[in-house]
C-alpha cells in the first residue's frame, strides 16, 4: 500500500522532512517493535509504560523502514516522518487502514467485564459453530481462527495484532469473531478501527485497581465499549447486551445509544432465569422471554453459570448470523461440556471432587464457592493465592472471602513475580488474622497437602490460575499447571 493511501487513515497528521516522492513510497508492513521492521516497513514510535519506542526510531531506518510515525520530532532520522498527538490511536487507525478494515466484512461481538468473559465468548462461539457458523475467537486463552489455535499474550491483543488477526479471520472466511475486550485495551485504545455489532457487558468488581486506581475509573473504562457501538441506526442495528443485575448496569445502558437486551435473574430482564437448581452435575433454571418460558439444562455448574448463559443466548439471538429460535440457542447451549480452567473438574479416580477454577478477583472467588457450599457434604479445601505486581487490596479480600466459605483454606503463591511470595500471603493473611487456615508457599505443595488431606464426599477447589499453564516467579516463568499438579498428586494419594 502506498503512503500516501495509507496516512489518509490518520488526518491532521504532518508529514516532515520528506522528498517530492515520498508519498509513494510503498509500505510492506506497520510495526510497533523495531526487531520486527524489515524493508517496507512503516514503524510507529509508541511511548509505553515500559520501553518508548521513540528511542528505536534509528534503528528501525537502519534496519529498511521507510517512514516513521512520532509524536515529536527525531534526531538523525533521514527518511520520512508522520507527526501525531497520539501514537497508540494513530497505530489503530494505521492497522485498521493496512488491514483494509477487516470488522466491516464480519459480525464482530465484544464481551467486557470483570468475571465471565471466557466463559460467555466460548459459549457463544460454540453455538454459534454448531450451527456451522464460521468462527475466530480472541482471547485469554488463545486466539482461535476456524480449528486453529495461535498464541494469546494479552486478553486483548495490541492494535496491530488484532488487526492482523482480524485481516487473517477473513481470509480464512470467518464471518463472525468473538473477542473479550479488556479494560487496559479500551483505555489504551488497542480497538480503535474495530467495527462492534454487538458489545456484552458481564459484571464489574474489584480488579485490577493497580492500573485503574478507582472503581469509577474501572467501571468507565468498560463503559467505553458500548460508547464505542455508536449511535447510528442505519443498516443491522449494532445491539448492547447489559446484566441487569449488575450495580453498574446504569452506567453501561447510559453509555451506548442503540439497541438495548438486558438479561439477569433478581430484576425485569430481556432474558430472565428463575427456578436455578444447582447439583454437582449440573445447572437447570427456566428461562423467561417474551411472555414465553424455556427449560434450560446446562452441564456447567453455578449461579454464575446461569448469568453466563443468559448472555450467551441474548448474544447469540442477536447476531447477524446465527440461530434466532431460542429453542435452537438452548440445544446447542444444553450440549456444552465445559470450558478450560473455568470450573473444570480433575478426575483420577479419586472419590472427592477436584476443581480447578480462574476465580482470581474476590467476586469471583466468592461465586465459585458459593456453588460448592451448593452440593458439598463434608469439608471444603480452596487453594489461594494473589498475583504479584497487581492489585494488592484484593489481597485481603480475597483470604476473607476463603475463610468464609471454605473450612479448609489453604494460602499459597500464584504468579509472585517480582514480589516476595510470602508478603503477599501476609497481605492476604492482614484480612484474617483470627481465622484457621493453613500456609504453604510453594503451590505444588499447597496442592499436594489438600489432595492428602481430602477424604470422601470432600471438595477440594484451586482457584486462580484456571487454564495457566505456567508459574511467573521473578521475571522466570516456569511451567505450572493445576490440572496437571492436581492429577498427579491424586495419582501418588490412591495408587
Amino acid at each position: 500500500m502506498e503512503l500516501e493511501k495509507l496516512i489518509q487513515a490518520i488526518p491532521y497528521s504532518q508529514l516532515v522532512q520528506a522528498k517530492e516522492d515520498a508519498l509513494h513510497i510503498e509500505v510492506k508492513s506497520v510495526e510497533q517493535d523495531s526487531r520486527q521492521v524489515t524493508t517496507g516497513t512503516l514503524f510507529v514510535c509508541i511511548d509505553g509504560e515500559v520501553v518508548d519506542g521513540h528511542a528505536f526510531a534509528k534503528t528501525a531506518q537502519e534496519q529498511g523502514a521507510v517512514a516513521i510515525v512520532a509524536e515529536r520530532m527525531l534526531a538523525d532520522i533521514t527518511i520520512p516522518v508522520i507527526l501525531v498527538q497520539d501514537g497508540k490511536r494513530a497505530m489503530a487507525m494505521l492497522a485498521a487502514a493496512f488491514y483494509a478494515y477487516p470488522t466491516t466484512e464480519m459480525n464482530l461481538i465484544g464481551i467486557t467485564g470483570t468475571n465471565g468473559k471466557t466463559t460467555v465468548s466460548h459459549l457463544v462461539e460454540f453455538i454459534l459453530a454448531d450451527h456451522a457458523v464460521t468462527t475466530g475467537l480472541i482471547g485469554t486463552m488463545y486466539r482461535k481462527i476456524g480449528a486453529d489455535i495461535l498464541e494469546t499474550k494479552n486478553t486483548t491483543p495490541d492494535s496491530l495484532t488484532l488487526q492482523k488477526t482480524f485481516r487473517q479471520m477473513r481470509d480464512q472466511e470467518v464471518t463472525t469473531a468473538i473477542m473479550e475486550v479488556s479494560s487496559h485495551a479500551l483505555v489504551q485504545g488497542r480497538v480503535y478501527g474495530s467495527e462492534y455489532d454487538i458489545g456484552v457487558f458481564t459484571n464489574l468488581s474489584q480488579d485490577h485497581l493497580d492500573y485503574h486506581k478507582t472503581m469509577e475509573e474501572y467501571a468507565h473504562a468498560k463503559s467505553l465499549l458500548f460508547a464505542q457501538l455508536g449511535n447510528g441506526y442505519g443498516g443491522f442495528a449494532k445491539t448492547a447486551i447489559i446484566n441487569g443485575d449488575d450495580p453498574h448496569a446504569k452506567m453501561m445502558i447510559e453509555a451506548t445509544g442503540v439497541s438495548l437486551l438486558t438479561y439477569g435473574i433478581d430484576g425485569a430482564a430481556t432474558f430472565r432465569a428463575s427456578d436455578i437448581r444447582i447439583s454437582s452435575k449440573g445447572t437447570g433454571f427456566q428461562l423467561h422471554f417474551q411472555d414465553e418460558v424455556f427449560a434450560v439444562r446446562l452441564k456447567l455448574i453455578g449461579k454464575f453459570n446461569v448469568y453466563n448463559a443468559l448472555a450467551a443466548i441474548a448474544t447469540v439471538y442477536a447476531a447477524k448470523e446465527a440461530p434466532h429460535a431460542i429453542p435452537d440457542i438452548i440445544a446447542s447451549l444444553e450440549k456444552v461440556q465445559g470450558v478450560a480452567g473455568r470450573f473444570e473438574l480433575v478426575d483420577a479416580g479419586q472419590q472427592f471432587p477436584v476443581i480447578v477454577d480462574y476465580a482470581h478477583t474476590p467476586d469471583g472467588l466468592e461465586n465459585v464457592l458459593k456453588t460448592v457450599t451448593e452440593f458439598a457434604i463434608g469439608r471444603i479445601f480452596v487453594v489461594v493465592g494473589c498475583g504479584g505486581d497487581r492489585d494488592k487490596g484484593k489481597r485481603p479480600q480475597m483470604a476473607q472471602i476463603a475463610v468464609k466459605y471454605a473450612t479448609d483454606p489453604i494460602f499459597t503463591s500464584d504468579n509472585p513475580r517480582t514480589e516476595v511470595p510470602m508478603q503477599i500471603i501476609e497481605d492476604m493473611l492482614a484480612g484474617v488474622p483470627y481465622a484457621m487456615y493453613t500456609v504453604k508457599e510453594h503451590r505444588h505443595d499447597a496442592i499436594r497437602f489438600a489432595v492428602k488431606q481430602a477424604n470422601p464426599e470432600d471438595v477440594i477447589l484451586i482457584a486462580g490460575k484456571g487454564h495457566e499453564t505456567y508459574q511467573i516467579i521473578g521475571d522466570v516463568v516456569h511451567d505450572f499447571d493445576d490440572r496437571k499438579e492436581a492429577r498427579e498428586a491424586i495419582l501418588a494419594k490412591i495408587l
